[in-house]
């Protein structure tokens, strides 16, 4: 028997559900990394200024989340809380267990950042009049966003590969449309090929945007 192999023959016949499919993988993607990115400013501020309460649950927040595959996460918010009367759509579990997952990774990345920013930085905004909030907007997140950025995008890139993880729950993200039409046609070495391209180009143009964002916001010092 010989092996056919015909990528463009499968784009092709199946452009629409594959579209679709590819759409559904970046409203998704969008949607986690902009909630990530949120989570990271607000906890990761609440850690760095230990914040009583909200700083001692941010740190339970980040030690559970990093400690548990993504896919226990997956499967809770999609299997184990209606057991609790909680009933969430395929949509709103993809972005909200990779958001959740996303945030706790990026909380300690501005953590980090923000903690790196110096003393004497915040005490010349100090004397210049502002208060602890002025302080934070205008000195601690531009100075501390720029520190955690290049983290920052590495949590960015690891969230959009984790949305192919929603096979498991059939969300018609582009793995499980992909996955579900070689299952009909068995054309299965084309279906991963196309996943592989796909991820690939949309990983690295993330990236390539993302260092170009991290190269324009780059410290005097640091260029």
């Amino acid at each position: 028997m010989l092996f056919a192999f015909d990528l463009w023959g499968f784009v092709s016949t199946n452009w629409d559900e594959l579209f679709q499919g590819f759409q559904n993988t970046l409203k998704v993607s969008a949607v986690a990394i902009a909630g990530a990115f949120v989570i990271g400013v607000v906890l990761g501020a609440a850690r760095a200024h230990r914040v009583p309460v909200v700083s001692q649950l941010t740190a339970a927040y980040v030690e559970i989340i990093r400690n548990t595959p993504i896919l226990v996460l997956i499967f809770m918010l999609f299997y184990g809380l209606p057991q609790f009367g909680v009933t969430w759509d395929g949509f709103t579990v993809a972005w909200l267990s990779v958001m959740l997952w996303g945030g706790a990774f990026n909380s300690e990345n501005f953590r980090a950042g923000f903690e790196a920013v110096s003393h004497r930085h915040r005490e010349a905004a100090y004397a210049l009049g502002f208060g602890p909030l002025g302080t934070f907007l205008n000195v601690t997140l531009p100075l501390g966003g720029r520190i955690a950025l290049p983290s920052s995008i590495n949590t960015y890139i690891s969230v959009v590969k984790n949305t192919a993880l929603m096979y498991v729950i059939a969300y018609p993200e582009l793995t499980t449309t992909a996955i579900n039409i070689s299952n009909i046609t068995l054309e299965t070495t084309e279906a991963l090929t196309l996943l592989g391209i796909v991820y690939l180009s949309l990983v690295w143009s993330l990236s390539w945007g993302m260092r170009r964002l991290e190269g324009r916001l780059a410290l005097p010092e640091a260029r």
